[in-house]
């Protein structure tokens, strides 16, 4: 890894707003997810909470643009959970649905704790949703349309949150809690080692200044042990199994 690059790792991930995040309400369709997810990264939303009844979740790459490696995505199978989940974290949210009760998106404080929820292409924040929501939000039309793509009203009110919290300096600085930073520093900056210790159990190995793993050489030689070590159990209990087999005839 270059310098160069892993420098830009470290400042995008200082600039990331642990306390701003998105929940998506039943939006299905993969370019729009795929857009709120692009548009979270340029923000700087580190996590986005997809609640879908059906357990589906897909992003559309030529929209995504490699986004969904740098955003966490949480899956739901109902919208009240994600809702009440960051609720009892402190977070405020605002859905984007026209009620009595709807106030102009540019009037709420974003430098709080809070959640932007949208909801799905045709039929907008369910009743579910609105009910849970602490603030309802509308974006002002000015043609004869009554609302934006999905995509596109998450993109303009995250656009004010970006703005406000810019003002408030909340960009200036890591916000990140240091396990959580440390963790997706490394994955970020050794993807494939961090999937190979994900997918067996492994600690990650600490990071050089550089980006690269510190004393590679050893590390490599402890994961060989590890694999060797396996490779020995499941062959005796093959071998157990094989010796059982041979009593039983």
């Amino acid at each position: 890894m270059s310098p160069e690059r892993f420098a830009k790792i470290k400042a995008v991930l200082n600039r990331r707003q642990p306390d701003l995040t998105v929940i998506t309400d039943n939006v299905h369709k993969p370019r729009n997810l795929s857009a709120i997810v692009r548009t979270c990264d340029a923000v700087g939303v580190h996590h986005v909470h997809s609640a879908d009844p059906d357990g589906g979740y897909g992003t559309y790459h030529g929209t995504a643009k490699g986004s969904h490696s740098w955003v966490k995505v949480h899956l739901y199978d109902g919208v009240d959970k994600p809702i009440k989940k960051l609720q009892s974290e402190g977070f405020k949210v605002y859905a984007a649905t026209f009620t009595d009760r709807v106030v102009d998106y540019r009037q709420l404080d974003y430098t709080q704790p809070c959640a932007i929820l949208m909801g799905a292409e045709k039929y907008g924040v369910s009743d579910t949703a609105a009910e849970l929501a602490d603030e309802h939000i509308m974006i002002p039309m000015m043609g004869m349309v009554e609302s934006y793509n999905v995509s596109v009203a998450a993109a303009i009110i995250l656009s004010e949150a970006q703005r406000q919290r810019e003002q408030a300096g909340l960009y200036d600085a890591s916000r990140m809690p240091p396990d959580e930073y440390e963790t997706t520093l490394f994955e970020w900056a050794q993807p494939k080692i961090a999937q190979f210790c994900k997918e067996r159990n492994l600690a990650y190995p600490g990071l050089a200044e550089d980006g690269d793993i510190e004393n590679p050489s050893e590390w490599y030689q402890s994961v060989k042990v590890i694999r060797d070590e396996a490779r020995e159990k499941r062959q005796a209990v093959k071998a157990a199994l094989a010796e059982e087999d041979k009593a039983g005839l």
